[in-house]
C-alpha cells in the first residue's frame, strides 16, 4: 500500500475516491466588491500536479532539488506543492512582498534552481535573479496584476502553457516520509530568517489533528493567512486535504471582508493569528456582527482582554492553540480552559516552563516553553538548512526550545507573556501591552493598532519606553490629541505609551505579525508622524 503520508499519494488516493469534490475554492475580492473565484477538485490536483512534476523533471530537477514559490494564495501554489512531491522535489515558499537583498538572499540560501511566480512579483525575482548563476528557470503565473513576460527569454514560462500540457503519467518520487517536502523560513524579525527543513512527516501530523482541534465532517473552514506559512498550509489546508472537507481560502487576508467570504461561502470556522485579532476587533462595528454561520475560531494569540468581548460581538466560539513551524502544541478547546490561556499539550507532548538554568519554574513564574516527546521512537527533531549551531541550540536532549515566555496557572494552563527579548519593562515592571491596544483598537478613528517597546529615553539599563503604531481611519481628519485624552480616560499612568506613531499601513510578517523592526525603523525616519504622549 502507498505511504499517505506522502502528499502525492494522498492526493492520487483522494482523486479516485471523491475526485471531483470542490475541495478548495479559491476567492479573490475585485476592486468592485465582487467575489472571482476558482475551484480545485482531487482530480484537478492530480492532473495539474502531474503536469507540473513532468515539467519540473524536463528542466533537469533531481530529487531533492529545491525551487521557490513566490505568490499570494493562488490555486496553482497547491499544484505546484502536489507536483513538486510526484517529482521528489523540494519547494521553498516565500512570502511574495519579499523583494531585493532579502529575495536573493532566500533563493540563493535555500539553492533553489527554480522560481514559480506570479506576474506582480516578476519584476522582483527578474531583478535579483540576472545575477544569480543558480536560478535557471521562472515560471510566471498570468493574473493582469503585473507586467507582461520579457519577449524571447527562453527561461521564463508562462505557467498557464503548463497547465496546457498533456498529462503524461509517471511514478512518485518522493519514497518516504521522511523525504524533505519544503523548507520553511522562519519570519526572521531579528535578522535573517532561518530555513526549516520540513519533511512529509510533519505536514502529515499537522494535517491530521482534525477532530483535536474540533473540525467535524460537516465543516467549510476558510482561511485569509498566506499559504507560505506553516497555519495556513498545515493547519488550515492540510486539514482540508486529509479530511475531504471543502475549504475556501481568499487570495489574501481581508479584515474588512472576512465575514462576508464567511456568510457567502457558509464557512463554519476560521484561522486567526496573533495581531489579526486586534485588527478585526478595531473594525467599526456592524449591526449584522453576530449574523455569520462561523461555529469556532481557531485562534493562536487572542488576547485575555477582548477575548469575551470578540465572542460576544461576533457570536462564535474560541478555540486557542499554540504552534510553533518547527514542532510544540497546546491547545485550550471552548469551554475547557481559562480566558486567555494557550492551553495545555496533548498526550504525546510534555510542556514545561524553565528559567535560564533550565529549572521548572513554579506557578506564575515566567520562563521559555519547552517541549520534550513522551513517544519513546518519536523524538522531537528539527534541522534549520545550512546551520548546525542553530539546530543544535533548539533541540538539546530531546527537549526543543521555543523561545516564548510564558507561564502556568496553579492547574497547569499554560499562557503566553512575549517572545524571548521582546518583554516591555518600565519603572521595573513588565507591562501587559494587550491592555494598550485594547484601548486604542476600540477608539473610533482607529483602523489598526501595534503596541511595542523600545529602548528608554532615559537609558536606563532593560526599560523601555511604549510606541502606540495606529492607523487611523482618515488621517486628514485624525487628531492625536483626542486619541491621548481617551487613553488617559481608560488607562492607568504606567499603561500610558510614550509615543503616539500615525502608519499609513502597520508593516507585517506573510502570517499578518506586526514588525517592530520595521516599525521602529520608520519612528526614527519620519518623525513628523510620531507624537510625544502628554
Amino acid at each position: 500500500m502507498k505511504d499517505l503520508k506522502i502528499l502525492a499519494n494522498l492526493i492520487e488516493h483522494k482523486a479516485e475516491t471523491s475526485g471531483e469534490l470542490d475541495v478548495l475554492t479559491f476567492v479573490d475580492i475585485k476592486a468592485n466588491g465582487q467575489f472571482q473565484e476558482e475551484i480545485r477538485t482531487y482530480q484537478d490536483l492530480q492532473d495539474n500536479g502531474m503536469r507540473v512534476a513532468n515539467r519540473l523533471i524536463s528542466h533537469g530537477m533531481n530529487k531533492g532539488d529545491s525551487f521557490a514559490m513566490v505568490m499570494q494564495n493562488h490555486p496553482e501554489f497547491v499544484d505546484c506543492m502536489v507536483g513538486s512531491s510526484i517529482a521528489g522535489t523540494v519547494f521553498v515558499p516565500i512570502d511574495p512582498r519579499t523583494k531585493g537583498d532579502r529575495l536573493s538572499y532566500m533563493l540563493s540560501f535555500a539553492d533553489c534552481r527554480g522560481v514559480v511566480c506570479a506576474d506582480y512579483c516578476l519584476e522582483a525575482v527578474f531583478d535579483v535573479s540576472k545575477t544569480m548563476k543558480n536560478i535557471e528557470w521562472i515560471w510566471v503565473l498570468p493574473t493582469g496584476e503585473g507586467k507582461p513576460l520579457p519577449a524571447n527569454d527562453t527561461n521564463i514560462v508562462s505557467f498557464g502553457d503548463i497547465l496546457e500540457d498533456q498529462i503524461k503519467q509517471i511514478d512518485v518520487r518522493a519514497s518516504s516520509h521522511e523525504d524533505i517536502m519544503q523548507m520553511l523560513y522562519t519570519s526572521g524579525t531579528t535578522g535573517d530568517p532561518k530555513a526549516i527543513r520540513a519533511p512529509y512527516t510533519r505536514f502529515d501530523a499537522v494535517s491530521s489533528l482534525g477532530s483535536a482541534i474540533g473540525l467535524q465532517e460537516n465543516d467549510r473552514p476558510y482561511t485569509g493567512l498566506s499559504l507560505t506559512h506553516a497555519n495556513a498550509q498545515l493547519v488550515c489546508m492540510g486539514n482540508v486535504l486529509k479530511m475531504g472537507l471543502r475549504g475556501v481560502i481568499s487570495r489574501r487576508f481581508t479584515k474588512s471582508r472576512l465575514w462576508d467570504i464567511c456568510r457567502h461561502y457558509q464557512c463554519t470556522t476560521f484561522n486567526l493569528l496573533g495581531g489579526m485579532t486586534t485588527a478585526i476587533y478595531s473594525e467599526q462595528e456592524k449591526s449584522n456582527d453576530a449574523d455569520n454561520p462561523v461555529r469556532f475560531i481557531l485562534s493562536a494569540g487572542m488576547p485575555a482582554v477582548i477575548w469575551n468581548d470578540f465572542k460576544r460581538r461576533f457570536n462564535v466560539e474560541l478555540f486557542e492553540f499554540y504552534g510553533a513551524a518547527e514542532g510544540g502544541m497546546l491547545m485550550n478547546p471552548p469551554g475547557a480552559g481559562p480566558v486567555g490561556s494557550i492551553g495545555k499539550p496533548p498526550p504525546n507532548l510534555e510542556a514545561k516552563i524553565i528559567d535560564e538554568e533550565g529549572n521548572t519554574c513554579g506557578p506564575n513564574e515566567m520562563g521559555e516553553i519547552v517541549f520534550r516527546s513522551l513517544v519513546e521512537d518519536a523524538p522531537i527533531k528539527v534541522e534549520y538548512y545550512k546551520n548546525p549551531e542553530a539546530t543544535a541550540k533548539k533541540v538539546v536532549d530531546g527537549v526543543m526550545y521555543t523561545g516564548d515566555i510564558g507561564h502556568q496557572d496553579e492547574d497547569g494552563w499554560f499562557y503566553f507573556d512575549s517572545r524571548k527579548g521582546d518583554e516591555v519593562r518600565r519603572n521595573g515592571e513588565f507591562l501587559d501591552l494587550t491592555l494598550i491596544e485594547k484601548t486604542l483598537a476600540e477608539f473610533p478613528d482607529v483602523a489598526d493598532v501595534f503596541v511595542y517597546g523600545i529602548p528608554a529615553v532615559s537609558g536606563v539599563p532593560g526599560e523601555k519606553d511604549v510606541v502606540a503604531a495606529i492607523v487611523p481611519l482618515e488621517a486628514k481628519l485624525f487628531d492625536p490629541n483626542v486619541l491621548v485624552s481617551h487613553c488617559k480616560q481608560s488607562l492607568s499612568t504606567s499603561l500610558l505609551p510614550s509615543f503616539v506613531q500615525v502608519m499609513s499601513k502597520i508593516p507585517k510578517t506573510a502570517s499578518e505579525k506586526p514588525q517592530a523592526r520595521f516599525c521602529q525603523k520608520l519612528l526614527e525616519e519620519q518623525k513628523n508622524h510620531v507624537y510625544k504622549f502628554g
